[in-house]
């Protein structure tokens, strides 16, 4: 098979893989999130901090959640690293939004966050602040032993198949998968233009 060929069929392993009852999980924690007029923060940290702010969008418009993703606003982000360090510009965010049990985050990430490898701490500080604050926790990564996995109430493993395309299949089905949650019958409200 040719590069791309191995790559396409990398894909289609995937999709066979995912594990369909964590998504289904995942829809009832956003469905229950907008009865009660909670909101999603959306945390990711470079490619998936784009993804982050893309699925805000889809959230908001398709699926009438209020939603956010701190990354989008940038004068918060890097100001809160200048003055307070990286670790933790994703728990001041959600403190002064006053993240509460109605809330919920979604981590998107490919490790999800390790403290002792130093790598992704914000994402693991923020997962303790809003178990603190009893809001629920959802992530779409691609590591099986990171914090996001071992602390999320629910965590959506991307299969891995191949070592050397971990991060791009897991940024690639962060979209799928978001895109599969906002289009669900339990969670979208307004149609597509297309």
């Amino acid at each position: 098979m040719s590069f791309l060929q191995k790559y396409l069929h990398e894909v289609e392993l995937i999709a066979k893989s995912i594990n369909i009852s964590q998504i289904e999980e995942m829809i009832e924690i956003f469905s229950q999130m907008k009865s009660n007029k909670g909101r999603l923060f959306i945390l990711g940290i470079g490619g998936s901090a784009g993804n982050a702010g893309h699925a805000v969008n889809d959230f908001r418009k398709l699926a009438g959640i209020e939603a956010y993703a701190p990354t989008d606003n940038i004068s918060e982000i890097t100001a809160r690293t200048n003055d307070e360090g990286f670790e933790t510009v994703f728990v001041g965010y959600l403190s002064v939004s006053k993240l509460n049990s109605q809330d919920c985050i979604l981590i998107l990430s490919v490790g999800g966050g390790d403290l002792e490898k130093n790598v992704s701490k914000n994402l693991c500080v923020a997962i303790d602040y809003a178990k603190t604050k009893s809001a629920r926790v959802i992530g779409i990564v691609g590591k099986e032993d990171g914090f996001t996995q071992k602390h999320a109430d629910v965590c959506l493993i991307i299969p891995q198949v191949n070592p050397f395309h971990i991060t791009q299949h897991s940024e690639a089905f962060q979209a799928v998968i978001w895109h599969l949650i906002v289009s669900h019958p339990k969670i979208k409200e307004n149609p597509t233009k297309w």
